[in-house]
């Protein structure tokens, strides 16, 4: 493995790069090829695959011309699989290596990899990384391997971070992984890394992926600090059905990103209207953004430059009827920066979460700017419009304030058989809690384990901050109280209704609110109508919400008001509550009853009256 024929290369060095504004490998690239270039072995062959960049300039004019050097383009980004099988089949040395474009080898790196090599029972060998990755699997700047006829997994199949489950894993079941022993690479850390873009640590996830790489099909994702999704089998349903735009149908823009339960929207399509999407390309892993997998809404793409005018040119050419911007804070400027633009057009501004994050963020100006001149706005919750007319008193007409979740699913995921109740088999209550662990921590579950009650958690994530909280308790707590606290794999909505029906009791989020019946010194909980709360009900489950009299919380009225509720001010309440639960099952009949009304679909037609009423 140390020598080579005249003229033939020992090593094929593969380098993918995609080059994007929000991923500017290009600026990178002429470092990687610096450092090939300084390699103390010179026998090698090296191919620059261009996965799909809009800008194709920027990553030729990085090129040295040196004739060991190739170039290959894909027209399109089809993911970093098929990139690097792009490169194998293009080359031809017996020792792959790979350099992406934001990486970089010390001199010695191939050398240090061609002696492990040497040994013939050594399929892979990687060297050590001059910064850690903090990754479980090692990155390709640091690995070589034998040429075998294993390719790289592509996105039609599978798109991970976990270079594991894309390749390693096979290969490392034919020999042995050597170690060089010595630091002759960089992985260079920064915000465009693919990586990043796939990981809730870093903000990322499914659909800031999406964005990025202008993904139009579904996909099967998975995050090493997140969970497994398959888009094709959830949305395959939707996909196959045609919708007939009606006679009087409106061309809807939707605008910003749709969060949870983006199907919804094809209530509308349903109705005959015509959808097309202007997507944030700024938003989090969990902010649906198109192209949508679940199809029927016509896209116009993310917006990586506000200032640019193509998408300007493209809304103005599909001349919608009207704009229905939405839903988190992330897509504020984008909302505004289209109201701006075409103040001509009607505009529905439909916001969720959170006027303190704008105002953290520093776009509080443009969030008023979009509730005052908005044709009409629509928020979550009665508290939340009613902090939004308190905070811009004498500058917004309250009567054109409205109230809709924007996070509602559609009603088509309560179509599914209610599961027998684990309570009944074991005579113990059964609280589950889908999504972050808000409010719960070490002594909380384990005080509800000594009075019996189990908790069931679903859907962590490994993610810094109030996310993933968890992590630093979960582990204690499964061994302090192992037959009380449980953990579960995160469910898609398909699963909602068989799978969290079998317990007595949802968890929302536990909080203590301060605001002594001032709505002006609310905080985001206090305004919040939890997207866990239709998932719960969808499912015939009572919710667990921790009471705060004297102060006014969005989530307690409304449990209240339909008798859904299950108000604890302790652990001995909890324990109470789930016993009178566990004997009378009142609290999952007043769930069943009133479902449908936390359904997008029972106010679709609303919706669109709203629409119609802001026509010019």
């Amino acid at each position: 493995m140390t020598g080579s024929r005249a003229g033939v290369p020992r090593v094929a060095v593969l380098l993918p790069v995609h080059s994007s504004p929000s991923s500017p490998h290009a600026a990178f690239l002429p470092r990687a090829l610096g450092s090939l270039l300084g390699q103390t072995v010179v026998d090698w062959e090296a191919v620059v695959v261009d996965d799909g960049s809009p800008d194709t300039g920027a990553v030729a004019a990085a090129l040295p011309g040196d004739p060991r050097i190739r170039l290959l383009r894909h027209g399109e980004n089809r993911g970093l699989g098929a990139a690097l099988n792009t490169g194998l089949d293009a080359t031809t040395a017996p020792v792959v290596a790979y350099l992406p474009a934001d990486d970089v080898w010390a001199p010695g790196h191939l050398g240090a990899l061609l002696g492990c090599l040497a040994d013939p029972a050594v399929a892979r060998a990687r060297s050590g990384l001059a910064e850690p990755s903090d990754t479980a699997y090692d990155q390709l700047v640091q690995v070589a391997h034998r040429r075998t006829g294993e390719r790289w997994t592509e996105r039609a199949e599978l798109e991970t971070d976990d270079l594991d489950r894309l390749l390693w894993r096979r290969l490392d079941a034919a020999g042995a992984v050597a170690d060089t022993g010595r630091v002759t690479c960089g992985w260079t850390r920064h915000p465009g890394q693919r990586s990043r873009a796939i990981r809730a640590a870093y903000d990322g996830g499914l659909n800031v992926f999406r964005a990025r790489y202008g993904v139009a099909q579904p996909l099967r994702f998975a995050s090493t600090d997140g969970a497994d999704v398959d888009e094709g089998a959830r949305y395959a349903r939707f996909r196959g059905r045609v919708y007939r735009p009606a006679v009087d149908g409106l061309r809807v823009l939707v605008v910003g990103e749709l969060a949870f339960n983006p199907e919804r929207v094809l209530a509308l399509a349903e109705r005959g209207h015509r959808l097309t999407g202007l997507w944030t390309a700024t938003g989090l892993g969990d902010s649906t953004v198109g192209p949508l997998p679940f199809g029927h809404v016509a896209d116009l793409g993310a917006v990586h430059d506000l200032a640019a005018a193509g998408w300007r040119e493209a809304v103005r050419a599909l001349a919608p009827d009207v704009v229905w911007a939405q839903l988190n804070w992330r897509a504020v400027p984008l909302a505004h920066a289209v109201r701006a633009a075409f103040p001509e057009l009607p505009f529905v501004w439909h916001f969720k979460e959170a006027p303190q994050r704008s105002v953290v963020r520093g776009e509080w100006p443009l969030l008023a700017e979009l509730v005052t001149g908005a044709d009409a706005c629509l928020f979550c919750s009665e508290e939340e419009r009613d902090w939004f007319a308190l905070a811009l008193a004498g500058r917004v007409d309250r009567a054109r304030l409205g109230v809709l979740d924007g996070d509602l699913p559609p009603r088509e995921w309560h179509d599914a058989p209610l599961a027998p109740k684990l309570s009944d088999a074991d005579g113990q209550p059964h609280a589950v809690l889908a999504g972050r662990p808000s409010g719960l921590d070490l002594d909380w579950v384990l005080a509800l384990a000594r009075r019996g009650v189990h908790t069931h958690l679903y859907g962590q994530v490994r993610a810094p901050g109030p996310t993933g909280a968890w992590t630093g308790w979960l582990d204690e707590a499964l061994v302090r109280a192992p037959d009380h606290v449980h953990v579960h794999p995160p469910i898609g909505p398909e699963r909602w209704v068989a799978e969290l029906s079998r317990y007595d009791a949802g968890w929302l989020h536990r909080f203590d609110s301060v605001n002594g019946g001032d709505l002006r010194l609310a905080s985001w909980d206090d305004l919040n109508s939890p997207a866990r709360l239709p998932v719960c009900l969808a499912a015939g489950l009572p919710l667990l919400q921790q009471s705060n009299p004297g102060s006014l919380v969005s989530v307690e009225r409304v449990l209240r008001a339909e008798g859904t509720g299950l108000l604890y001010r302790g652990p001995d309440d909890v324990a109470d509550l789930l016993a009178e639960e566990v004997r009378t099952r009142a609290g999952a009949s007043a769930a069943l009853a009133v479902r449908e009304r936390h359904t997008f679909d029972a106010h679709a037609d609303r919706l669109v009256e709203l629409f119609r009423s802001v026509l010019r």
